[in-house]
């Protein structure tokens, strides 16, 4: 999440396409894993393409950083809403209590909103975690493949579309944007596109491969305590307390659905 913290100066397609560029590299020398071309292209759109135009433009409105680390993992929410919805998979109460909790986070979050945060970057931000949501979705339809080569070959979705988005806007071309940028956007891009992309879904993909899931999966939990943490000391981010409410309740929601049932 540190990279998502530096991006800010860049317009948002031209940040999106440049951290996929960085992270489909692999796929010179990794085989496409065997997983049908329409469900690949499908979850690259939603995980990266879209998630991410939307998160940068998030940014470019106003977003802060801290509270988008933590808005964005309402995508576990969406997904088990969307898995209902699609796949007719029954929640459980559990779940539901989740559910209820997370949204409930949600609301008080949006009635912070204000001069610091704009109601329309807050809209932007959920939307990028409902495309994650989606891609959830896709995902759960796939086989299993080897996450790092899936990880490289979904990202070639990402650049061009991205780029032709940036032209249409009228941004300067992307060389004479690197030419211009300073060493924080440079490290971002390098940081995203190699230890936040490949490095991080290979590392997640390594556990989820040795230890059961439901051992795993809670420790996503520190992801959005961990990045309020440093955008607190980072950028000096303060969180009211009805944002810090709402943002407690929301992690506290993502607990409940994630954390595994006692046997």
């Amino acid at each position: 999440q540190f990279g998502l913290l530096l991006t800010s100066e860049h317009e948002p397609a031209k940040i999106t396409a440049l951290r996929f560029a960085i992270a489909a590299r692999p796929v010179l020398i990794l085989p496409r894993p065997a997983v049908p071309w329409g469900l690949m292209l499908s979850a690259g759109a939603f995980w990266f393409l879209i998630q991410f135009l939307l998160l940068f433009w998030a940014f470019h409105e106003g977003m802060l950083p801290g509270l988008a680390s933590v808005t964005q993992q309402m995508s576990a929410p969406f997904t088990v809403v969307l898995a209902a919805l699609l796949l007719r998979e029954q929640p459980t109460r559990r779940q539901i209590a989740g559910l209820v909790i997370a949204f409930a986070g949600l609301v008080l979050i949006g009635l912070s909103s204000g001069a610091d945060l704009p109601l329309t970057a807050l809209m932007i931000t959920l939307a990028a975690a409902l495309s994650w949501a989606f891609g959830n979705i896709v995902v759960k339809r796939m086989p299993k493949a080897e996450m790092v080569s899936l990880t490289s070959w979904m990202a070639l979705v990402a650049p061009l579309p991205a780029l032709a988005l940036s032209h249409a806007l009228g941004d300067p071309p992307l060389w004479t944007a690197l030419a211009d940028a300073s060493w924080r956007g440079i490290l971002s891009a390098v940081y995203l596109g190699t230890l936040a992309t490949v490095g991080g879904y290979a590392m997640w993909g390594h556990l989820l491969a040795r230890y059961p899931a439901a051992v795993v999966t809670p420790f996503a939990l520190l992801v959005p305590v961990i990045s309020a943490i440093v955008s607190y000391f980072a950028f000096d981010e303060r969180f009211g307390p009805l944002r810090l409410s709402g943002m407690a309740l929301i992690v506290a929601g993502l607990a409940v659905i994630a954390w595994p049932a006692s046997r």
